[in-house]
């Protein structure tokens, strides 16, 4: 089993940073429905892996171009005048690697950007004309036009010689015939679909001569979406029923259409667990068509790129090797079906993450079935484990323009989320210093303890909040303490002697304006990390910044420090950018990068040399020729063999761009490691 993960399919996307105003926020609006929404983290949207090039100066290209990630890999070059008119664009673009499965999609966005497709990397590629979209529809059309090219080129087998259309996507529209709302509805969607290249499938019109009418149907259902358009007399019709159930049987993705007009006295129990999009009654507008479409496609996608994600996951061992893959959580009938066909007496079931909470899985106890995702099991969940008290040390850095990060800073919040989400699961401490705020993902755990809490009907807290003077000080800390005062626990670290007699009043917040102030903000936060981590059992690293930070260095480095001086089992996530990811890199090469000089951290923070100068005289300074020889001199196989992980895992660890593999090889260290729990709880 190789270590490198490679995951089906990666989608990348490169502009002009003089293009942002004309497509920045609807290219990233399209990216948004490839990657699960932070903002509801337990959808069941995709979560594809994507990566962004571009830079902060006109004239300089990004300093990397997309590399093979992924089984297939996707490029939205998004070409114009600024990128055609300027020799080290076009050099750039000239110098995008041509492999197999290495799909390049042109997308002008300007009439002018078409002329890029007349020589070079671009020759003869067909470009999507974006200049042509109704400026009204764009982001619908975007999508649309956007979702349909990651169809084709990244789940599709297509050849030089395939036709476009031989990739296209085949829908089904099935909707009631009594009323007019599912009809006209559906008559409106297939003019719209007479002008696309997407080949379909509408009702009885297009059924050949001579074959039967209910086998036609369901062999058409075999290969296609399914567009259900619930009208008041959908549900109680006999073929809309027969069509959802040979959908739910054939496994085919399904997105449900609702255009209720008044009642409907029974919803269709089979016409659940699938994605629905709600318009009204009325004749449908194009933007409504749009949206219908869209919702089609982006479902196609997930439910095809989810089968191929699991199949490969199998592959490498992270699911049971017997198990069969859903693209959606399972339902009673398919696993009646299943039993009943296959008579298995143990049978495994897996689907996309996010798992599901345990009461809407509580039937398969009955059925003596083992659900899980590939991050999460039912099996492991009755199992007895350690609890283990694991902080994060994981923060957000000043983005670049996508010029030598390519990722968005959005991915920590996933990784952060996706992590908890197990670890709290897994019923362990979560521990987290700083100011919390009730956004994102602090939110995020606080719900899933709260969750965690009331299902274990127990009163103990799963979330510490260490917190340094004065930051427990601030009026409106007490206020959102209050209100989250069943799950998170406030822990707040002491004042340092040596700074107690330098602050007037231990009641008021002092504002880190002035390097004295920032002197004393910089020792409390030392004293509130040398606390967090002695209580720690396990600290996980991500992200950090190296400028604008309140400290006597970056605080991801900080923390750092003092987790491997005290021999705790430090996971370092690397591959998603920040400080963490130059620090990877510096221990790998054994050469510091020069963002962790005293030089570099001077000129590039304000005050920072006033403020070493201060704690120098106190012998509180930040030593930077320390922090050269501890992280030159840091052994990867020591770091791995603490942490339960191979030395190749852990080199992997460091480097992946992947937020699922990263969580895996996480929750994979921590339970290698739960057979050792008297020794870990011995460093805490």
């Amino acid at each position: 089993m190789s270590m490198q993960i490679t995951p089906p399919l990666a989608v990348h996307f490169i502009w002009h940073p003089d293009d942002n105003e004309n497509i920045y926020s609807t290219m990233m609006e399209f990216r948004r429905y490839l990657t699960r929404d932070i903002d509801r983290p337990f959808s069941r949207e995709l979560n594809i892996p994507t990566f962004l090039y571009s830079s902060r100066k006109p004239k300089i290209p990004p300093s990397s171009t997309p590399q093979k990630l992924a089984e297939k890999d996707v490029i939205f070059l998004f070409i114009s005048s600024n990128t055609l008119m300027n020799p080290d664009w076009e050099s750039y673009i000239n110098s995008l690697s041509e492999q197999d499965n290495y799909h390049i999609v042109p997308v002008a966005i300007e009439r002018e950007g078409l002329n890029q497709t007349s020589s070079g990397r671009l020759k003869n590629l067909n470009c999507i004309r974006a200049f042509d979209w109704p400026t009204a529809l764009k982001k619908e059309y975007a999508i649309l036009f956007l979702s349909h090219e990651l169809y084709r080129f990244g789940l599709k087998d297509t050849t030089e010689n395939n036709l476009g259309i031989d990739s296209s996507i085949r829908l089904f529209l099935s909707h009631a015939k009594k009323g007019d709302t599912g009809l006209k509805h559906a008559e409106a969607i297939k003019n719209f679909l007479d002008n696309s290249n997407m080949q379909k499938f509408f009702d009885a019109n297009e059924i050949s001569p001579g074959f039967k009418f209910d086998q036609e149907i369901e062999n058409h259902i075999k290969n296609s979406t399914i567009i259900a358009i619930e009208s008041d007399a959908y549900s109680s019709r006999y073929w809309c029923q027969r069509e959802i159930l040979s959908a739910k049987r054939e496994r085919r993705p399904i997105i449900l259409v609702n255009s209720l007009e008044e009642y409907e006295d029974r919803v269709f129990p089979a016409a659940s667990n699938i994605p629905c999009v709600h318009i009204t009654a009325e004749p449908l507008e194009e933007k409504d068509i749009l949206r219908i479409l869209i919702a089609a496609l982006l479902e196609t996608i997930r439910f095809e790129h989810a089968h191929k994600l699991l199949r490969y996951y199998q592959e490498q061992g992270w699911i049971d090797k017997s198990a069969e893959i859903f693209a959606r959580p399972p339902e009673i009938q398919q696993i009646v079906d299943i039993l009943d066909k296959e008579h298995k007496d143990n049978l495994v079931i897996c689907y996309p993450e996010p798992p599901l909470y345990k009461e809407e899985t509580e039937w398969t106890n009955h059925f003596n079935i083992t659900v899980s995702t590939p991050l999460w099991s039912s099996k492991q969940e009755n199992e007895t484990s350690s609890n283990l008290r694991i902080g994060l040390s994981i923060s957000d850095y000043l983005p670049d323009g996508y010029e030598t990060y390519n990722q968005d800073i959005d991915e920590l919040k996933r990784f952060s989320q996706s992590l908890a989400r197990h670890l709290l699961a897994g019923e362990h401490t979560l521990i987290y210093g700083g100011d919390l705020r009730d956004e994102g993902f602090t939110k995020f755990i606080l719900d899933e303890a709260t969750v965690l809490r009331d299902r274990l009907q127990t009163d103990q807290l799963f979330v510490e909040n260490h917190l340094a003077w004065p930051l427990y000080t601030k009026k409106e800390n007490t206020k959102w303490y209050a209100n989250y005062k069943t799950v998170v626990k406030p822990v707040e670290a002491n004042i340092p002697d040596d700074v107690e007699g330098l602050i007037q009043n231990k009641d008021r917040f002092i504002e880190p304006n002035c390097p004295e102030n920032k002197y004393i903000w910089s020792r409390c936060l030392t004293e509130m990390r040398e606390e967090s981590i002695h209580s720690s059992t396990i600290r996980v690293f991500a992200g950090g910044k190296f400028e604008n930070y309140l400290g006597k260095m970056p605080g991801i480095l900080e923390e750092f420090l003092i987790a491997y001086k005290e021999k705790k089992v430090i996971f370092l996530v690397g591959g998603l950018g920040g400080l963490t990811g130059k620090l990877c890199a510096s221990i790998k090469n054994q050469c510091l990068a020069e963002e962790f000089t005293e030089e570099w951290q001077t000129s590039h923070n304000a005050f920072y040399r006033e403020l070493q100068d201060i704690a120098r005289s106190h012998s509180n300074n930040a030593n930077y020729d320390d922090i050269r020889s501890i992280v030159e001199n840091i052994s990867i196989s020591k770091l791995a063999t603490k942490a339960g992980l191979i030395t190749k895992e852990y080199e992997r660890l460091m480097q992946t761009p992947f937020v699922d593999e990263c969580v895996h090889l996480i929750l994979k260290g921590i339970k290698n490691l739960s057979s050792k729990e008297g020794e870990l709880n011995d460093q805490a």
